[in-house]
């Protein structure tokens, strides 16, 4: 069933990158991304309450959540969104890769979690990957501004999801079910994110055509309820390493749809990049849960 999951979140995020461009132009992004998950935290409420799952947390899971949230779907996204309109999705997707890495290390100083040799093996060459391939799109550039820029927000929309992992173990820790503290991340990650939005002075607004309506509602029941429960449950199940290295299975889907409808192309470092991502995806669903 983790196997299921991971291959069903791979295929999800793999195109939400490219869904994501669909959100840039006419609306300011971070209205965008509160748009998709205050919509995605109702529905999560909604579900919740439907199903009879209790939405009440403690203090401990409250303050989880917010952190959760706060780094997760606030920081992060902010981040990923305004990276996407300097570069390529696909380019985005890849710099993801290197999340299980991250889970790794800060895990393993702040939780004191020991991983296998063969997980910090296959996370470390995911992480070459990365730099092969944004180093060579960098280069392919010709060193422009804005690539150098969208990389760097890429890399720190990374840093930020791997902080919000942690929050989301703590969370576990302290006994929170996965659904509803799930919904009051997203919930705390759309308030900041509109907070943000209020003292900044951005222009609320939403685009009517079909092309942003279609990807909102795609973004955020796909890309925002599915795929993030899913991901929560298998990083429960199976630990934060393997369920963040999903984000090294987009990068295929992610440039197959970034060719076909961005135009994009990619040269002979892309490849060799992709290629050490994937193998270190092998080497850490070999490798034995953290403990």
């Amino acid at each position: 069933m983790a196997i299921v999951g991971v291959g069903i979140c791979a295929l999800i995020w793999g195109t939400t990158w490219y869904a994501i461009t669909w959100q840039l132009g006419t609306v300011d992004p971070i209205v965008s991304c509160v748009w998709r998950f205050g919509l995605a935290a109702m529905i999560l409420f909604a579900g919740c309450l439907v199903t009879g799952r209790s939405l009440v947390l403690n203090r401990t899971q409250h303050l989880a959540a917010l952190g959760q949230g706060a780094f997760v779907f606030a920081v992060s996204y902010a981040f990923v969104y305004a990276a996407e309109g300097l570069v390529a999705s696909a380019i985005v997707a890849v710099i993801f890769a290197a999340l299980a890495f991250l889970n790794l290390i800060l895990f393993r100083v702040a939780a004191g979690q020991k991983a296998a040799a063969l997980s910090w093996l296959g996370a470390g060459l995911g992480v070459v990957g990365v730099v092969v391939l944004s180093g060579g799109e960098v280069v392919g550039a010709k060193m422009e501004p804005a690539a150098v820029l969208g990389i760097a927000f890429a890399v720190i929309a990374v840093c930020s999801s791997a902080v919000g992992n942690f929050f989301s173990w703590r969370g576990q820790m302290a006994g929170a079910p996965v659904i509803p503290s799930t919904a009051w991340a997203m919930a705390y990650g759309t308030g900041l994110l509109a907070l943000y939005g209020l003292i900044t002075g951005v222009s609320w607004s939403i685009d009517l055509s079909a092309g942003y309506l279609l990807s909102l509602l795609y973004l955020s029941l796909f890309g925002s309820v599915i795929a993030f429960v899913l991901y929560f449950t298998i990083a429960r199940a199976r630990g934060y390493a393997l369920a963040s290295y999903i984000s090294a299975l987009t990068p295929p889907i992610a440039m197959l749809v970034s060719v076909v409808f961005e135009d994009a192309r990619f040269g002979w470092t892309a490849l060799v990049g992709l290629v050490l991502v994937l193998a270190g995806q092998g080497l850490l669903i070999r490798a034995p849960k953290v403990v």
